[in-house]
Formats: structure tokens, sequence, C-alpha cells
């Protein structure tokens, strides 16, 4: 899952590249290739900025202004994240990415017997609005955007983050951030779901709903491929998954009665970077005209810029490796190399030891100044889609436009993206892909350095990020504080208008402001919607 075939061809002597998206790449590239696939500089490329947005989304690319830089942050308490947060920005980081805990994530408090042993683990606890105070202290939330890296329950997180700018100071109008909430992906890749397919869509269409009236700088969804393809898609279905369940969400906001085009502009992708170079540049440039066609022939969008596919690339963990680990800040270079080439807005580069740790302050920064280094070093900057009119790039990215539209049909075929995830048929054939692959790395099928070719040399050791027990009892000391300090009468109020709000299926986010404000905490909020929804029983995968 990252890595060309390379397939002996005894008659011609040379090896067959097969890319995993399932394209031959030749060994020479031409004018007739393009003939070949009947390309049309105005329909499959034009100017950069202009449709079909092949080039990128902007008419001077970088050369007007550079990506954005956002590393994944979040571990232990909100105190330490806020150090970390600070330091990554004191070092040039442009904009804040959130880890959170798994119990944050599953709607725990860190009191809750589940949440034992992993609090702070691989991410920030958040039981409360406090937490939020405490993470974000002394940051301009107006002037620095913050991706919140949670799905099951982003409308919370979102109306926290409101909550916690509000009491800053700042203008609700003015603060931009992007839950990732993107339930299906969950159910497809990652796990970290609770409720039922249905409600779980509705609470996405919730937070794009509110989003569009209170908070319109907000991107109130991050669809988000990169998470399908760390669980065994290939390139080609992660963009295809990735524009389905987009569209889910869409007709979801259409069924209130809205416009595409007051409310689709403001969202978002997260999508992965690991593997063959060419490959990837190739996925980007077809998802964009895709989203772009997609969303202006399918749903009539009219305004230009509500085409544009805006997005995180981000270096993808899974194509890390714990044997040889710096040979991964190599690995980290030429995916910010691909993001770049590629024409992404923003980018996330995953540290040489996130394969095994939670990244060190060091290797942090490392991928800091590797996207540092490509914007203001090495050229990155210079000119607009580089790449562009190359017989291999342009033949390239038509063949995966078409393997990406060929993923799409064979899901609409069985009836659509909340009917696959639903009955299980996509987390069956992306885990079966992730078996295959694993099987070539074993086997040597599939080439990775410093696993199965080049792996002479001392073992390296590694440093792990120790788990601070200390800092998860502080964490639970402090929620019980909390509960005993706030008003718990406010909070009794402002959950049961929750209920009943949720059982009069109006928007829940005005609800979840106030229950916010009021100190209830997350497990509180999310047993209502529990309590009330159930829970989703995933399909059998065998």
């Amino acid at each position: 899952m990252g890595v060309a075939k390379y397939i002996k061809n005894e008659k011609d002597q040379i090896e067959d590249v097969i890319l995993q998206s399932g394209i031959h790449v030749k060994a020479v590239y031409g004018p007739k290739d393009l003939e070949d696939i009947g390309f049309s500089y105005e329909k499959d490329l034009a100017d950069p900025g202009e449709y079909p947005f092949t080039r990128g989304i902007h008419p001077l690319g970088y050369r007007s202004r550079a990506w954005t830089t956002r590393q994944y942050t979040g571990f232990g308490t909100p105190a330490e994240t806020n150090e970390r947060f600070k330091l990554m920005i004191k070092h040039g980081q442009t904009g804040l990415n959130v880890a959170f805990d798994l119990p944050t994530q599953m709607g725990l408090d860190s009191d809750d017997p589940l949440a034992e042993g992993e609090v702070g683990r691989v991410g920030m606890a958040v039981d409360s609005l406090r937490d939020f105070e405490i993470a974000f202290k002394d940051i301009n939330l107006e002037k620095i955007g913050t991706g919140l890296t949670i799905n099951a329950i982003a409308s919370i997180m979102l109306a926290m983050y409101q909550a916690v700018a509000e009491k800053f100071g700042f203008d609700r109008t003015k603060i931009s951030a992007t839950p990732q909430n993107d339930i299906l992906k969950e159910m497809i890749g990652r796990g970290t779901w609770i409720f039922p397919v249905e409600p779980a869509v509705n609470l996405i269409g919730d937070t794009i709903e509110y989003s569009m009236k209170v908070m319109p700088r907000t991107n109130p969804v991050s669809v988000c491929g990169y998470h399908i393809r760390e669980s065994g898609a290939t390139p080609a279905q992660e963009i295809a998954y990735a524009i389905l369940i987009a569209n889910a969400y869409i007709d979801n906001v259409l069924a209130r009665g809205y416009d595409i085009d007051d409310f689709v502009g403001r969202f978002s992708f997260n999508l992965n970077v690991f593997g063959n170079l060419w490959e990837q540049v190739a996925k980007f440039r077809a998802a964009r005209k895709l989203w772009a066609r997609n969303l202006k022939e399918k749903y009539g969008a009219k305004k230009p810029k509500n085409l544009f596919l805006r997005g995180l690339f981000g270096g993808g963990g899974y194509g890390l490796t714990k044997a040889q680990p710096e040979n991964n800040i190599m690995r980290g270079a030429y995916y910010a190399l691909a993001a770049a080439l590629s024409g992404a807005q923003t980018i996330a580069l995953c540290s040489y030891d996130e394969a095994y740790t939670i990244p060190t302050p060091h290797s942090a920064l490392i991928s800091l100044r590797t996207l540092q280094l490509l914007m203001d070093e090495v050229g990155l900057r210079d000119t607009v889609d580089p790449l562009a009119g190359s017989y291999f790039i342009e033949t390239l990215t038509k063949q995966m436009e078409e393997k990406i539209e060929e993923e799409m049909r064979k899901i609409e075929d069985i009836g659509g993206i909340v009917h696959a995830v639903s009955t299980g048929y996509i987390q069956r054939l992306v885990a079966r892909q992730a078996y295959e692959f694993e099987k070539g790395v074993q086997t040597g099928e599939l080439k990775k350095v410093g696993v199965n070719i080049y792996v002479e040399g001392e073992p390296q050791e590694v440093e792990l990020h120790e788990y601070n027990y200390e800092s998860a009892e502080k964490q639970i000391e402090s929620l019980k504080e909390l509960r005993r300090t706030r008003n718990n009468r406010e909070v009794t109020r402002t959950l049961k208008e929750l209920e009943k709000g949720v059982k009069a299926k109006k928007n829940v986010m005005p609800y979840l402001v106030d229950c916010c404000k009021a100190y209830a905490t997350v497990g509180e909020m999310t047993n209502v919607f529990r309590d009330i929804y159930g829970e989703f029983e995933e399909p059998s995968l065998f």
C-alpha cells in the first residue's frame, strides 16, 4: 500500500512497473501518448486557477501565497499540549492540528473505567471547556487556524471551540476551525465511531448548517481519504471514496432546503501522501478536476470558488518504518515534495518517529524545517505546477482520473457509499488489500528500504514516548475538581435542553454551545446522544 510492483519482463529485459492503482507505467512517454488519451489543454488542464483546476486553485500558486504548515500536535494534558503549540508557532508553524486522546475521541470522560490507561496517551485529553481554556491560552484564534482531528463527537468539539474563542474575546465570525468530522471514513478505516450511520451523518449536517450561519470561516467538515488510504485503499480508491462520502454530506444539507452554493465552498479534504511520487502527484491533480466536475455537473454549483478542492495533504504514517527510522526523514521530505508539486494548500508532515511513538519536539521541528526548506530554499514556490505539460504526468493524471471514476461507479452500482459502509462492503475490501500489501512486503514482492532490501547495518535504538500515569492522574483530579466547583444546576438544565433538542430533531449546535459554557463534560454530552441514538453495530468483515 504505497510502493509500486516491479515485475521482471524477460522479453524486453526490463522491469514492468505497476502502480498500486493498477496503472502500468511505460519506460518512455511522448506526444503520441497524449494523442491516445484525447488530451485537451482546455478540458484536461487549463490555466492555473481556472476550471477544472488541475493545475491548482490559485492563478499564481505559491508565488502569491505559501502553503500552510500544520503539524499534528497534542498529547498528555492540555497544559503540555499548550506548550507544544507555542513551541511550534515560535518556530514558524502557521496553523494548529490538534490530536485528541482515544477516550476523548470516543466521548468518554477521563475517569470513565473504559478510559483507564489511555488518558493522554495518543493525544490531548479533553473533558470540558476548562481543558480548551488551558490548551489555547495565549493563542490568537483569529490569526491562526485550528484543525480538530475528531469525528464522532466533532459537533461537541466545534461547539467547545466557539465557546473558548468567545470566552477569550474573539469574534466567532473570524475564527477558523476545521474539525475532521468525517464519520463514514471512521467506519471504513479507523474505528472511533459511536452512533449509527444515519444520526451520525445528521450530526455532520448540523455542524455544516450551523457553521454557515454562525461561524462562516469554519470548515465544518474535512473529508478524510487519508485514513481510508492508511487502512488499505489504493490511491484511486482513496479519492473515489472521499468524493462519494462528501456527496453523502452534501445530500444531507441539501435535504434541509439549502442551495449547494450556500455551503459547499467550506468543505475541505484531508488526503494522504506516501508511496510512488508520480502516482501521488497525478492523484491530487485528478482529484481537483473530478471534485470540480462533480460539483458543477452533478450539483449545479455556480460560484467558481466553491468548486475548489481545498485540502490538507499529509505525509502518510503507514509509509514510515520502525526499522532504520532515520530513513523516515528522507521519506517525509519526498512526501512533502509530492504534496508541494501537487499544489497543496496545507501540508502536515509526519515526523520520522511517528511510526512508533508520539513525536518528540526534535522530530517535529525536523518535519517543520523540511517544509520550510522546500518553501524558501529549494525553489518549490518558483512557478505554478512545474510538472504541467509533461507527457508522463499528463498521461498519468488522465489515467488516474479514469481509475477514480471506475472505483466510484463500483460503489454506486451496489447502492451508494452509505450502503457500502453500513454493510461492511468497503471495510472488507480495504482490509483484504491491507493484508495483501503486508504479505507483499514480507515476501519482498513490494520493496521497502530498510525492511526487505538494504537491511545491512546495526539495529537502531528508538526513543519511545513513555505513558505518563502522573499526567493522567492530574487530568482526572482536575475533572473531579471541576464537577465539585461548577454550577451543577446549570449543567443539568443545559443537558436537559440538549436532550429535548435532539428528540425534537433540531440542530444540536446551539444546545451544545450552552452545555460547553456551563462546563458540561464530553462524556455527559455524548451520553445524551448515545441514550437517544444508540450505537453503531459494526458489520462482520468475514
